[in-house]
């Protein structure tokens, strides 16, 4: 046994290990993106980690593990549950030979999504057992017991983490017990060929197993009781549950699940007896207060608690005591710091050529979405993860005489993880549709993380690397160029030209991200004063490392790069590169 403070992530990735856990497939999304990154350093010579093109993949090879007879495990966060609902479902009616644990990271507040989509819908649907853990401790026990009810239960097994606590810090305490052995695998076509005929009859089994996972709900230790006042009383997980120890204190009596699929039924029912007000907290949707109304128990719950974002331990204690925490207030004004793409960034070159030509642009998810803010505004539509490819062509063959001012951008990862597809889709009914790959040679936005597309695995060992130019060509794509969006003049007439072509086509605008540690900058560039007359048109760029001062540009030589993206603004030669 030992002691660490770890993020929840971390405590998942160490559970595994401990469990006996003996794959580990995801595709990287914040913020359940650690859980595979420190897996994958754990120096486990048991314990098999990678990354893999989307979250549909990474569920079918960890299911496809299960099967064999090891214990495995995926994770994503909530809207890459989507892409993995489908192998989801059907592995809720074949169920396991070794445990399968599927973790999904939800984001209240949208730190980093597109949506606020609560992922406890996913577990009713799909009919899967789903824990909850409310600390580090219970992110590394939930993973262990993850395993074995999936393997007593035959199911996979969610684990639902939220932002706070899958990046929040407490104490684990870690043990290695017993790890079992891969199980033998003996064919079973009944179970694990899901044609209607073997479906129609493990659905029957699937509706068995949920009576039993909900008489084990309401008996298993992590939905506990406890009592303090009786006056009122909380029921509550993960997150929220601290929050409202925190907020009531001993004032209140708590009935804390840890298991929020299937919810137990006569635990909630005797512990609504013994209070006099019950209050449901959770954030997001009211899935336990709608459980709990259903069984005829009165709560308070959305009516008086909002639906959207994150919930507090302040507001927790004024809708429910009528207390207000005193809160330091000052009257500085402190400027808001809008997320921007970093100096040197090669999507800011590309983007700036687009504003030029002011095209329509289909976008994507990544961090090239920033270049839907100001100054640049180059995006008018995001939808989901290869969205970009596919409503374009939506939006061509509705709309065909502006094909020729419209564009869609789509990361190098992204592309790799839902883009082909679409990509295939207007080869193959033929838009005149101008697909431009934004390869910056890593998964930027949750953190360099390798992909397809780089050349390493998760362990930097060296691999095959799809090659963009000859994929495009293969599905039917005949114009494939590539330009350097650092060179702005020559990647807008590049654009320019393929937009005035009747034909599909891709373009590869190709430069490695700043931020690669391998990446050599140039020395960063200065402004001659005595020539800048103050005009803010190298503003236009968006860049962070330039300002005004005094009514003239200056450059900030921490954060320049030497990129040279700045100068074609400049019209009075007052940009230098620097020496």
């Amino acid at each position: 046994m030992q002691k660490k403070l770890m993020i929840g992530n971390a405590a998942v990735a160490e559970g595994l290990k401990d469990a006996g856990c003996r794959l580990v497939s995801s595709y990287p999304g914040t913020p359940s993106t650690e859980i595979t990154e420190h897996a994958s350093k754990l120096n486990d010579p048991n314990l098999y980690c990678e990354w893999a093109p989307n979250e549909k993949v990474a569920v079918e090879t960890a299911a496809g593990a299960a099967i064999a007879g090891a214990r495995a495990f995926a994770a994503q966060k909530h809207v890459g549950l989507n892409v993995a609902a489908d192998p989801l479902y059907t592995m809720s009616y074949i169920g396991v030979n070794g445990g399968l644990v599927i973790a999904v990271a939800d984001d209240p507040g949208m730190h980093s999504s597109q949506n606020e989509q609560d992922s406890r819908h996913h577990a009713r649907a799909s009919k899967t057992l789903m824990l909850e853990p409310a600390d580090s401790q219970e992110c590394y026990d939930f993973t262990k017991l993850a395993f074995s009810l999936s393997e007593s239960f035959d199911t996979p097994v969610l684990l639902r983490l939220t932002t706070r606590i899958a990046h929040s810090t407490s104490l684990v305490e870690t043990k290695e017990d017993e790890k079992p052995a891969v199980k033998e695998y003996e064919k079973n076509i009944a179970k694990n060929v899901m044609m209607p005929a073997m479906a129609i009859k493990r659905h029957v089994f699937v509706e068995e197993r949920f009576d039993k996972e909900t008489e084990w709900a309401d008996t298993c230790e992590i939905n506990k009781v406890e009592m303090n006042d009786t006056k009122i009383g909380v029921i509550a997980a993960g997150i929220t549950y601290q929050y409202a120890k925190e907020a009531l204190g001993d004032k209140a009596s708590y009935l804390k699940l840890g298991c929020v699929y299937p919810l137990p039924v006569k635990l909630i029912k005797d512990f609504a007896s013994k209070v006099e007000t019950l209050y449901v907290l959770e954030q997001l949707d009211p899935f336990i207060e709608e459980h709990c109304k259903a069984l005829g128990v009165k709560v308070i719950g959305k009516e008086k608690f909002t639906k959207l974002g994150e919930y507090s331990q302040t507001m927790i204690k004024e809708k429910i005591l009528g207390e207000k925490n005193e809160i330091l207030s000052t009257d500085i004004d402190v400027p808001g710091r809008p997320p921007v793409l970093c100096a040197g960034c090669p999507h800011r070159g590309l983007y700036s050529a687009l504003k030029q030509l002011d095209v329509f642009v289909s976008g994507d998810i990544g961090c090239y979405t920033l270049g839907a803010l100001a100054p640049l505004q180059m995006m008018d539509t995001t939808i989901c993860m290869g969205a970009s490819v596919s409503s374009l062509h939506g939006r061509n063959k509705v709309r065909p005489d502006e094909s020729k001012k419209s564009v869609c951008v789509i990361g190098d990862s992204t592309f790799i993880h839902s883009g082909i597809t679409g990509l295939i889709n207007i080869a193959y009914n033929q838009t005149n549709s101008k697909v431009i790959i934004l390869d910056n040679s890593i998964t930027g936005m949750t953190g360099h993380q390798q992909n397809p597309t780089t050349g390493k695995r998760i362990n930097g060992d060296p691999t095959t690397a799809v090659d963009l130019e000859s994929l495009c060509k293969a599905v039917g794509i005949n114009r494939v160029i590539v330009v350097d969006p650092y060179d702005i003049p020559a990647t807008k007439k590049a654009i320019e030209e393929e937009l005035s072509v009747d034909a599909p086509s891709v373009i590869i605008s190709r430069r490695p991200c700043a931020l690669l540690k391998e990446v050599k900058h140039n020395p960063p560039f200065t402004v001659e004063t005595d020539k800048c007359v103050g005009c803010k048109a190298c503003l236009k760029i968006g860049c962070p490392a330039i300002s005004i001062k005094d009514k003239k540009s200056q450059i900030d030589f921490t954060q320049c790069v030497g990129c040279g993206m700045c100068t074609p603004y400049c019209k009075f030669d007052a940009i230098k590169e620097g020496k």
